[in-house]
């Protein structure tokens, strides 16, 4: 594809939005970003921290400390998309856990650390090819990208899609567990005062309750033809 655009994919978590983009960037040769994982490495450095548990979260510190938090995607040629390093050292598994899932959403609430991170986003797709995923792409770091998409499903169906995801890692996890955890990120992600989770005017929206991933690809595949036709 020789017009290059920008593809950003917003939507509530585990509907796939990450899977999603790293099959449009291979397609197409598009820097991939999971904006999802630079919020998720955060958390995991205010865990480390002791700035966040379940009853306490000192706000302050962790915006004190974002000066010390150097966040970067290297490239890993076996898995065939970059992974999250956190001060230099591979974070990728650490920030997948349910752990971290039941505090980002309220690490990411904070003003200054979405205003560091999307400063950041925005600087990596100032050249476009780039498919980006998240929860403000559409909105706020690419308002005038080429193609919005913000994906969704019913709550049930992604807390069973991470519960398998969590099982087949190793994790003891319950699937009641899992499905509060998504109930609750939604909320908090819908009702945050800075940069909630809402759909731009012109995106499109995807429920893939009942698609499979190929099924999904494709989908988005046409749209990303469509628009690259009439540019």
């Amino acid at each position: 594809m020789n017009k290059k655009i920008t593809i950003a994919i917003d939507g509530f978590s585990s509907t796939g939005k990450s899977t999603l983009a790293k099959q449009l960037a291979n397609h197409f040769g598009y820097v991939f970003v999971d904006t999802g994982a630079m919020y998720r490495a955060v958390t995991f450095f205010a865990m480390q921290k002791g700035y966040v548990n379940a009853t306490f979260f000192d706000k302050q510190a962790l915006i004190n400390s974002l000066s010390n938090i150097k966040l970067q995607f290297k490239f890993n040629t076996d898995l065939g998309f970059a992974e999250m390093y956190l001060n230099d050292v591979n974070v990728e598994t650490e920030i997948r856990t349910i752990e971290v899932s039941s505090f980002v959403s309220k690490v990411a609430e904070v003003s200054e650390v979405r205003s560091k991170l999307v400063e950041q986003q925005k600087e990596m797709g100032k050249d476009k090819a780039i498919v980006m995923d998240g929860r403000d792409i559409g909105t706020v770091v690419f308002p005038d990208a080429e193609l919005k998409i913000f994906m969704t499903a019913s709550a049930s169906t992604r807390a069973k899609r991470r519960y398998d995801e969590l099982v087949q890692k190793g994790d003891s996890i319950t699937y009641e567990k899992v499905l509060k955890n998504v109930e609750e990120r939604d909320y908090i992600d819908t009702h945050r005062e800075d940069s909630p989770l809402i759909m731009a005017d012109d995106a499109i929206e995807i429920d893939n309750s009942h698609l499979n991933r190929k099924e999904q690809f494709e989908l988005v595949l046409e749209l990303v033809n469509e628009i690259t036709k009439t540019i």
